[in-house]
């Protein structure tokens, strides 16, 4: 199957995902043995596994399936510089892609076809060499380039690369496809998929879960996944469960159909560029993203002290309407009105101007074959980042059949399958294959060291 270059591509191609009609469902099931809240690629991914064991599965989702971060992220799927604890996840993920498109029957947009992070000083250079050494026990194929290779791959760029690390087992998606195509697979095997039907709470009886409260009715169940994203935090916060997480704000474009300058995904110099099915490039800025100052910045910025040294002068702080609006907004709230979900249906925040400029002086500027080439759509997306930049991953302390899946920090969309089969595995009591041990919320509040080892 070979890309597609079409005059005749949408303007909204991406943006159509996250501006759909909501429609109410018709009802919602009185039962059923799992309910997952949020539609994204863990939700999804981990419905699809369980409803293929032969469980009834409901996915409750508050908006659109893929209306946040699933549907705007930049499309990769990498093992390459993947934090050491994220790897078996990530390495079970890539063979999950691998097949997916056929054993769903649908395009999800996947194309093996490498991943460069592009060198332009020793340091650097240095750095991603040890990289390389860590994952040797994956057997993923990650080594370093340069010369007739590094030109061969990366074409036409006016910056003289030291060299790059490569990882060719690496892919890319289509994240405007990937997660409606799994949803659609994932009723096929008999589950659920309800939008437009917010979770309001969870109803205990005898100290676990009972039910889930939905603004449609309630679902009786003794199992419950929050997979809400950027939203976890605040619904484990009405239950008295504390989840440090903050919310980051990436700005993301894609051009139209342009000469090929690579096939798969490059960054450096501040440029992310990955090759899109329509013939275009998504672009974004490598380095910067916005994180406007909340209540939330206070009551977690200190465990987050690590990851802010490791990536300092790469985030943009501001101050404005949002911390008032968090302000504003309940801490708990009764089951039987208006949830802050329903008044929120899709986080949908503006794209950064000033980055959307910034991108484009330097794809000009890095790849002047591009320069002529319009920019098509611009979108913006809220990442959900953890103190230690990997998810957490565990079943809540004092409410057992609670259970959250989180704090994918920009990592979520590739590692998605992979971590559906693990989760389904942590529901269920089957062993995946993959230990869950180093994702455990406890983490955070035990005196563990918070150590991130790579970047949102």
């Amino acid at each position: 199957m070979r890309d597609v270059m079409s005059e005749s591509v949408p303007a909204a191609l991406v943006s159509c995902t996250w501006r759909r009609s909501f429609v109410r469902p018709a009802a919602v099931p009185s039962t059923a043995d799992v309910v997952i809240i949020g539609g994204g690629i863990i939700g999804i991914s981990t419905a699809w596994f369980l409803a293929r064991e032969g469980l009834d599965v409901v996915v409750c989702e508050k908006g659109l399936v893929a209306g946040e971060q699933s549907g705007r992220n930049w499309g990769w799927v990498r093992q390459q510089g993947r934090d050491a604890r994220e790897m078996p996840m990530i390495v079970e993920s890539l063979r999950i892609w691998r097949e997916l498109g056929e054993e769903i029957g649908e395009d999800v947009g996947y194309r093996e076809q490498g991943i460069l992070y592009l060198v332009d000083d020793d340091r650097q250079l240095e750095r991603y060499a040890g990289w390389v050494k860590s994952a040797e026990d994956y057997a993923i194929g990650t080594r370093l380039i340069e010369g007739t290779e590094l030109r061969r791959l990366v074409r036409g760029s006016t910056v003289p690369w030291r060299g790059a690390l490569y990882t060719e087992s690496d892919g890319r998606a289509e994240p405007h496809k990937a997660t409606p195509a799994l949803a659609r697979a994932t009723r096929r095997e008999g589950a659920t998929i309800l939008e437009s039907c917010a979770v309001r709470g969870i109803e205990p009886a005898a100290g676990r879960v009972s039910a889930v409260v939905t603004e449609h009715g309630s679902i009786r169940t003794s199992t419950v996944l929050c997979a809400a994203g950027a939203w976890t935090s605040m619904f484990c916060g009405a239950l008295g469960i504390r989840l440090p997480q903050l919310r980051l704000r990436g700005t993301v474009a894609r051009t139209a159909p342009a000469e090929t300058v690579c096939d798969g995904a490059v960054i450096g110099s501040g440029l992310a560029l990955r090759r899109r099915q329509d013939g275009g490039y998504t672009v974004a800025d490598g380095a910067i993203l916005d994180h406007a100052i909340t209540p939330s910045t206070f009551r977690f910025g200190s465990k987050f002290i690590a990851a802010l040294l490791m990536d300092i002068g790469s985030t943009r702080l501001s101050f404005g309407r949002e911390f008032f609006e968090e302000w504003a907004m309940p801490k708990k709230w009764p089951l039987d009105r208006v949830s802050p979900f329903e008044q929120c249906r899709v986080l949908d925040p503006d794209p950064n101007r000033r980055t959307l400029r910034r991108i484009r002086r330097r794809l000009d500027r890095i790849f002047p074959q591009l320069a002529a080439t319009p920019i098509a759509e611009s979108w913006a997306g809220m990442i959900e980042a953890t103190p230690d930049i990997i998810p957490v991953i565990d079943e809540a302390e004092g409410l057992p059949g609670f259970y959250m899946a989180t704090g994918f920090s920009g990592h979520g969309f590739g590692i998605g399958p992979g971590a559906g089969k693990a989760i389904a595995g942590m529901l269920t009591g089957n062993d995946s294959g993959i230990d869950l041990d180093a994702f455990r919320l406890g983490r955070f509040f035990d005196g563990t060291p918070i150590r991130p080892q790579t970047s949102v």
